[in-house]
């Protein structure tokens, strides 16, 4: 990627997660939560979990509006008080480019922090043809083993994103898709690498600490 070509960049060594918990029964109220891990142990060097006041309504496609600003509070706070511990890249519950408008939160969030983000789904969404069909689910039954993908080509013929078997004890894949500044093949191998589990650490972390803090 351009920015690991940057003479500072001694390698890759941190890596953030971030996510929303909401309150239960409260759409309104939520943990905002910023977990940055050193790459490649994984361990926690910085966590930042807040209780904040979500204002925008839910609108379909239009997610990042009502999460991203609470997100971008988090990262700012973090560049302020410990920018030695600013994570290179960042990746992100929810989408990039694999997107019904092609800028989900991932490339949101990217834009407004400059930092790389990666978009990492649980789910698929029925963007430019794609569809949970019986191909589809052939397709994911064929990953046999933890690191195997398939590309999600689209109808226009556009590669939106790949799905990955991250882990060998879970059938469930993960659907990657970029964010900003970082290729979709670096978006794979990093979200490979950061697999214990189904759901790459930085995120994993996110939902566990969140929720302690707002008492969920």
């Amino acid at each position: 990627e351009q920015w690991q070509t940057d003479p500072r960049f001694g390698g890759l060594e941190r890596v953030g997660g971030v996510d929303l918990s909401y309150v239960k029964g409260d759409e309104s109220r939520a943990c905002a939560s910023l977990v940055v891990l050193s790459y490649p142990a994984l361990e926690v060097l910085y966590q930042d979990c807040r209780m904040v006041t979500i204002s925008a309504p839910y609108v379909a496609g239009f997610l990042a509006f009502r999460e991203v600003p609470v997100l971008v509070e988090a990262v700012r706070r973090l560049q302020q008080e410990k920018p030695q511990l600013e994570p290179q890249v960042l990746l992100v519950d929810g989408n990039g480019l694999l997107h019904p408008r092609g800028f989900g939160t991932a490339c949101h969030l990217g834009v407004l922090t400059d930092l790389p983000c990666v978009g990492v789904a649980k789910n698929l969404l029925h963007v430019d043809g794609l569809v949970r069909d019986e191909l589809h689910r052939e397709q994911v039954r064929s990953l046999q083993s933890s690191g195997e993908t398939f590309p999600l080509t689209g109808t226009s013929g556009k590669v939106l994103g790949m799905v990955l078997r991250s882990y060998n004890n879970s059938s469930k894949p993960l659907y990657i898709s970029v964010g900003h500044r970082v290729s979709l093949g670096t978006a794979v191998r990093l979200v490979r690498a950061c697999c214990r589990f189904r759901i790459p650490e930085p995120i994993r972390q996110v939902p566990a600490r969140g929720g302690l803090a707002a008492g969920l």
